[in-house]
C-alpha cells in the first residue's frame, strides 16, 4: 500500500489504551484494507513507563506529558483514553486541535462538560472530533444516530448505559441479595470506578445520556440539566415486589423533547419484565432509539471493557483514515440550539410502596389522597401483616409526576403511614 500511514498518538495506557494497541498490532493488514491506508501508532503517553502492561510498546516514542504528545509533528490523530473532564485530558485535547490534529476520545465526562467548545474548535479547523467509545462501549450508537437515523426526527432516546449498575440490580434480583452486599461484591471485582458514585450515583450514565440527547435533538450538551438519581436507595423489597407485579428495576436514562423543553433524566425506573430492557442482564448495555420514520431501534451489547471500547475507538480512527468527516454532534456545532431544560412532566404509571397501620379505613385514606391529586389506581396489593403494620403496593394509571408528588406529601397527614413511602416511575417500552 503506497499511501502514507495514518499516525496515532495514544494518550492513556490503561485497559482501553492497551486494547487499542492490541488491535493495531494484531489486525494491521485488516485495518489497512478497510481504511485504505496503514494505521500505525507513533507515540504514546502515560505516567509510569515501567509498569507491565502486557503489550509490546518498544517501537513507540514515549511522552510523559500528554500535551507534548498532542503537539508532536509525527502524529495525525490524538487518541485520548485517559479520562477526566479537567486537567491533562482537557489540556491535551485542546492542544491537539490547536496543533491541527484530529481527535478520537473515549472520554464522556470531557464532552459532557466541554463538548460544545471542543466541537466548535474542531469544526473551525476542519478537524474530526469523534467519540463513539464514550457512549455504551462497543455499541455503535453514535453512528446509528448521526448516520443511519439521520433522516429521522427523533422522538425519544432511552436505555441502560452503565453496566456496573445493571450488574448490581440484576444480581440483587437473581440472588435476593441486599444492595450493600452486591455493591461490595462489584467493588471487589473491579466493576466500579475509583469513585463509585460515578457509577451508582448515575453520573457516568448521565454523561452518556447528555451526549445522545445533543445528537438526537440538535441541542447543545447540557449535562447540568440531567435529573440524576442513583441506585443506592433501591431496596431488595422493591426489586422483589416489582418482580411480583411483572416489572424489573433498571437505572434508566430517558431523553425526549417536549413542548416545555428537553427532558433528560437518569433515574431508577420500572420496566416490563418481558421487555428487551427488562430482560437485560449483567453488565450489558442497551440503547433504544425512537424516530418518527423508523419507529423503534434496539441496540444491545457490551458497554465497557478492553475489547469493546477499543473496537469503538478504532471505528472512529478508520473513518478518519478513510477521509470521512462529520460534525461532532451530527450537525455543525454552530447550529445546535440551546435547549430549554424541562423537568420530567410526561405522565407515566407509578409504582408506590408503603407500610400502613393495620386499622380500619387506612387504605381508604391513601386512596383519597391519590384521588384528590388526580391519580387513579390501576392495581393494588396488600401483603402479609408485619405485626400491627400492613405493607401495601399500588400501581397507578398514567399520572403527572407533580400529581404523584402532591399525593405523596398528603400521605403524611393521614396518620396511617409507617415510615417513608417509595415512588418509582414505570417507563413504557
Amino acid at each position: 500500500m503506497s499511501v502514507a500511514p495514518l499516525r496515532l498518538g495514544l494518550a492513556g495506557l490503561g485497559t482501553v489504551g492497551i486494547g487499542v494497541v492490541k488491535i493495531v498490532q494484531a489486525h494491521a493488514d485488516l485495518v489497512a484494507a478497510r481504511a485504505g491506508r496503514p494505521v500505525v501508532i507513533t507515540a504514546v503517553s502515560a505516567r509510569d513507563r515501567t509498569k507491565n502492561r502486557d503489550a509490546d510498546l518498544s517501537g513507540y516514542a514515549w511522552e510523559t506529558d500528554p500535551v507534548a504528545l498532542a503537539k508532536r509533528p509525527d502524529i495525525d490523530v490524538f487518541v485520548e483514553v485517559m479520562g477526566g473532564h479537567e486537567g491533562p485530558a482537557k489540556l491535551a485535547t485542546e492542544a491537539a486541535l490547536a496543533a491541527g490534529k484530529h481527535v478520537v476520545t473515549a472520554n464522556k465526562a470531557l464532552l459532557a462538560h466541554h463538548g460544545q467548545t471542543l466541537a466548535e474548535a474542531a469544526e473551525a479547523a476542519n478537524l474530526a472530533l469523534r467519540f463513539e467509545a464514550a457512549v455504551a462501549g462497543g455499541i455503535p450508537v453514535i453512528k446509528a444516530l448521526t448516520e443511519g437515523l439521520a433522516g429521522n426526527r427523533m422522538k425519544r432516546v432511552m436505555g441502560v448505559m452503565n453496566g456496573s449498575c445493571n450488574y448490581i440490580l440484576t444480581r440483587m434480583q437473581a440472588e435476593n441479595l441486599p444492595y450493600e452486599t452486591v455493591f461490595e461484591e462489584a467493588r471487589q471485582l473491579g466493576y466500579l470506578e475509583a469513585d463509585p458514585n460515578l457509577d451508582v450515583g448515575g453520573i457516568d450514565a448521565g454523561h452518556k445520556l447528555s451526549l445522545l440527547a445533543a445528537i438526537a435533538f440538535g441541542t447543545r450538551v447540557t449535562f447540568d440539566a440531567v435529573e440524576l438519581e442513583g441506585i443506592g436507595n433501591v431496596s431488595i423489597d422493591d426489586i422483589r415486589l416489582a418482580e411480583d407485579m411483572g416489572y424489573r428495576i433498571k437505572l434508566l436514562g430517558v431523553a425526549q423533547m417536549t413542548g416545555r423543553g428537553l427532558e433528560q433524566r437518569m433515574t431508577p425506573c420500572l420496566v416490563p419484565a418481558d421487555s428487551p430492557l427488562g430482560q437485560l442482564q449483567g453488565g450489558t448495555n442497551m440503547v433504544v432509539l425512537e424516530g418518527d420514520s423508523v419507529g423503534q431501534i434496539v441496540l444491545r451489547g457490551p458497554g465497557a471493557g478492553m475489547g469493546p471500547t477499543a473496537s469503538a475507538v478504532m471505528a472512529d480512527v478508520i473513518d478518519i483514515a478513510r477521509g470521512f468527516r462529520l460534525p461532532t454532534f451530527g450537525q455543525p456545532a454552530s447550529t445546535l440550539s440551546a435547549a430549554q431544560p424541562a423537568r420530567a412532566a410526561t405522565p407515566a404509571p407509578y409504582y408506590l410502596r408503603m407500610t400502613l397501620l393495620d386499622k380500619p379505613g387506612a387504605l381508604a385514606k391513601i386512596a383519597t389522597c391519590l384521588g384528590d391529586a388526580g391519580v387513579s389506581i390501576d392495581q393494588m396489593r396488600q401483603y402479609g401483616h408485619q405485626g400491627a403494620n400492613a405493607p401495601v403496593l399500588i400501581v397507578t394509571h398514567k399520572a403527572a409526576p407533580d400529581d404523584v408528588a402532591h399525593a405523596m406529601t398528603r400521605f403524611a397527614a393521614t396518620g396511617v403511614l409507617v415510615g417513608q413511602p417509595v415512588a418509582i416511575r414505570i417507563e413504557e417500552v
